[in-house]
């Protein structure tokens, strides 16, 4: 039984939020070298995952291909992007590490100097990005092997 300051109580029930989650591997294949903008797939996931807070991580399982966020609405910006790194990690550079060909090493400098792991805020059931920001798949190979990035969505 209740004590008498229960008895008269009036009693609030606060409904805590349910933790959901869900993940898929998206696979990529990149139609050339250099940067290649998957946005709208990631948001399509989002928008079906119907988690409205919470954070959106990405990772790409490989280790000569990375991912960025980048600008989305000047090409010439993404084709600096690509110019840079093809300087700084040139093809017939003196490397020991070749195993796959002259694209071999090069291609993990590059994705060592980017990210395989992305996080992005999730808040009214959208991408919490920038005006001019996209989601990039930046494949480091001339191969241009498929990939696959896992995203994962966790919220409620």
């Amino acid at each position: 039984m209740f004590s008498a300051r229960w008895r008269n109580a009036e009693t609030t029930v606060r409904r805590r939020p349910m933790l959901r989650q869900s993940s898929t591997v998206l696979p990529i294949r990149a139609s050339r070298p250099g940067l290649t903008e998957f946005t709208e797939k990631v948001r399509d996931f989002v928008a079906e995952s119907d988690i409205s807070e919470g954070i959106l991580t990405l990772f790409c399982r490989h280790t000569s291909a990375s991912l960025v966020i980048q600008e989305n609405a000047a090409p010439a910006a993404r084709r600096d992007l690509e110019a840079y790194f093809e300087r700084i990690a040139p093809e017939g550079g003196p490397y020991e590490h070749d195993d796959e060909g002259p694209d071999d090493m090069p291609a993990h400098l590059r994705t060592a100097l980017t990210a395989t792991q992305l996080s992005i805020p999730i808040q009214g059931g959208r991408l919490v990005l920038g005006t001019w920001q996209g989601i990039y798949l930046f494949e480091h190979r001339r191969s241009m092997p498929e990939r696959n990035v896992v995203l994962h969505v966790i919220g409620e």
